[in-house]
C-alpha cells in the first residue's frame, strides 16, 4: 500500500493521489521510474527563467481594470494584474498592456492584438438575446513588452499563446451586468538571463 505523507494540503493531496494512480495504472513497473525522471527535472534558479510559463488572469463581475493572477511552469508566482498604458496609466478600455504585480517582480503583456479582435467580437452583444447573455472566445500570440521586467523579471522576454473567454448574463432588461467571468489564459515559452 502506498504512504500519503500527512503534511500535504488537500489540493496537492488529490494531485499527488492522481499522478500515484496514473503511474500505477499504466504499468507497476513504471512507478520507479516515472518517480525517479520526475525528481531529476531541473528547476529554474530564482535568478533565471528558461522554458515553458503557463499564465492565468480573471475577474469576476468587474468590467473594470483589476484582475488576478497565476503564474506556473518555469515561474511561480502570484499576484494582482492591471491593466494599463504605455505611460503606466490605469487603462479601463484594456486596449494596451496589462501588467502582472507578481510577488517576486512584475513584467508586461502585449494585449493590443487581442483587444482588437474582442473588440471585433463584441460589437453586436448581447450574443444570447433572448436570454440577455453572452459568451466571448478569442486567442491570439500575447508577447512580454520589451524591458518591462522588474525583480525576478528584469529581462523576461517571450510570447504567450493566449485565449479570452468571457462568459456573462446580464440582468433581465439587458441593461447591465449581473454576473460575468473574463478568464485570459494560455501557455509559452519564456527566457531570461541569470
Amino acid at each position: 500500500m502506498t504512504h500519503i505523507p500527512a503534511n500535504r494540503s488537500p489540493g496537492r493531496l488529490r494531485r499527488w493521489c492522481v499522478r500515484a494512480a496514473f503511474v500505477v495504472l499504466v504499468s507497476p513497473g513504471l512507478v520507479v521510474s516515472g518517480l525517479a525522471g520526475a525528481a531529476a527535472k531541473p528547476e529554474t534558479s530564482p535568478s533565471g527563467v528558461h522554458g515553458a510559463v503557463n499564465v492565468t488572469v480573471w475577474s469576476i463581475d468587474s468590467d473594470g481594470a483589476y484582475f488576478q493572477s497565476i503564474v506556473s511552469g518555469a515561474i511561480g508566482d502570484f499576484g494582482p494584474a492591471i491593466s494599463i498604458l504605455p505611460s503606466g496609466k490605469v487603462d479601463p478600455a484594456h486596449s494596451s498592456e496589462l501588467e502582472l504585480r507578481l510577488q517576486h517582480g512584475t513584467f508586461r503583456l502585449d494585449i493590443h492584438g487581442m483587444a482588437s479582435k474582442l473588440r471585433a467580437e463584441t460589437a453586436h452583444e448581447p450574443v444570447y438575446r433572448s436570454t440577455c447573455s453572452d459568451y466571448f472566445r478569442v486567442t491570439a500570440p500575447v508577447p512580454v513588452v520589451t524591458g518591462s521586467g522588474t525583480g525576478r523579471y528584469r529581462g523576461l522576454t517571450g510570447t504567450l499563446a493566449m485565449s479570452l473567454v468571457i462568459n456573462e448574463v446580464e440582468s433581465p432588461s439587458c441593461n447591465g451586468m449581473s454576473r460575468q467571468l473574463i478568464v485570459l489564459s494560455g501557455s509559452g515559452m519564456m527566457s531570461k538571463g541569470g
